[in-house]
């Protein structure tokens, strides 16, 4: 195994577990607020589950990215290719952008999606302005994943 496949590899798996840990911390951290309040108002189970789940998303965008990586070298469905060093850091740095937005905006996704199931709790027609704002945190998971799929692009 080359030196640049490990780096490429390492790409893949910074996209995939960074962005991975963030919807797992951000929808953990609206599950708690969820749960909280779903002891209190069990109605309000799929206006909270649908804002839990927000935060899920970077873990899918850091997916794709992992998945267009191991495709492009070759490891899925294709004869692998071999990569010079400086191949392998181009594929770790096409995987760095959605790595660290979805970690960050996955764990801050999570915090605006409890603030948001706390005010639904409080008045539930406001359950769409919380996902509003929820969503808005969403955007820069998916600037991270147009930088990677741009820098994918370019290899």
């Amino acid at each position: 195994m080359s030196f640049g496949l490990v780096m490429a590899l390492m790409g893949a798996a910074v996209a995939a577990s960074l962005a991975g840990a963030g919807s797992a911390f951000g929808v953990a951290i609206a599950g708690k607020a969820s749960a909280g309040v779903l002891a209190e108002k069990p109605e309000l189970y799929g206006k909270t589950l649908l804002l839990q789940a927000l935060p899920g998303t970077q873990g899918i965008y850091g997916f794709l990215v992992a998945v267009l990586i191991l495709v492009k070298i070759g490891l899925l469905g294709g004869t692998p290719v071999n990569l010079t060093a400086f191949d392998g850091f181009a594929y770790l740095a096409a995987g760095i952008p959605v790595g660290f937005t979805g970690i960050t905006s996955g764990l801050y996704q999570g915090k605006a999606a409890a603030a948001s199931i706390l005010m639904t709790a409080k008045d539930p027609s406001l359950s769409t302005r919380g996902m509003i704002m929820t969503a808005l945190v969403e955007t820069y998971a998916i600037l991270g994943l147009l930088v990677s799929i741009l820098i994918w692009f370019a290899l």
